[in-house]
């Protein structure tokens, strides 16, 4: 697969509804958990046998790697209100973790409430990982910080920036709307924060509470 081709592979694995509504494939967040996950436990088990035979080199290495990836974690900025001129009465503090909410059991983010065409901008300075349109999420925008925590801004009416490019914080990305499954329902930005590197300490006993090790409450978090 060349490089040309990665945005339609990536779109055609993200979600999608059968004809009973329930998800046929993987969500583009739930993959990017699940390659975390992975990788991290790969690491696990290597850095111990790397040790134990002795391969300094390896061992080094990974050691390194978790040590950059802690100093990440420790220095993650602080992010601002990813929707123009919104403030903390246009969303509900009780939505994250909200269940039921469909095929996805509980919202792993926040709904920010506004008018079509109010500006979606940057909460910190972001790497454009992804833009386009999936049928769960409507018109999107991934992105992610120097923390490596991934931003998914979804339910766009129109998108304002590209896949590659550099959106500092406060930079105008997007459009808010209501597309997607948001067709009938006042129009609003879907914001999750999704941390690459694991955070054990922030599982709950709540359903599905293993997974906030990744999904992150934005409302924590923002200024």
């Amino acid at each position: 697969m060349n490089v040309a081709e990665f945005p339609n592979r990536l779109k055609e694995k993200t979600e999608t509804f059968g004809e009973a509504g329930k998800w046929n494939n993987k969500t583009m967040l739930q993959q990017i958990v699940d390659f975390s996950m992975g990788a991290w436990l790969l690491c696990v088990i290597l850095l111990p046998i790397g040790i134990w035979f002795r391969w300094r080199k390896l061992s080094m290495l990974l050691g390194l790697g978790f040590t950059a990836a802690a100093t990440l974690l420790l220095i993650q900025p602080k992010l601002e209100m990813p929707v123009a001129g919104a403030t903390k009465m246009d969303w509900n503090p009780r939505t994250f973790w909200y269940e039921p909410w469909g095929a996805s059991i509980v919202h792993r983010g926040i709904d920010i409430f506004g008018k079509t065409g109010q500006g979606v901008i940057a909460p910190t300075d972001l790497m454009i990982l992804y833009t386009g349109e999936i049928p769960v999420g409507g018109k999107i925008v991934l992105g992610m910080d120097r923390s490596l925590r991934v931003h998914y801004f979804a339910h766009l009416s129109r998108i304002t920036t590209s896949r590659g490019a550099i959106a500092f914080s406060g930079e105008k990305i997007a459009e808010l709307g209501r597309t997607g499954n948001a067709i009938n329902k006042p129009p609003h930005l879907h914001y999750s924060l999704l941390s690459t590197i694991p955070q054990p300490w922030e599982m709950s006993t709540e359903t599905l509470g293993y997974l906030k090790a990744f999904y992150l409450n934005p409302i924590e978090r923002l200024n």
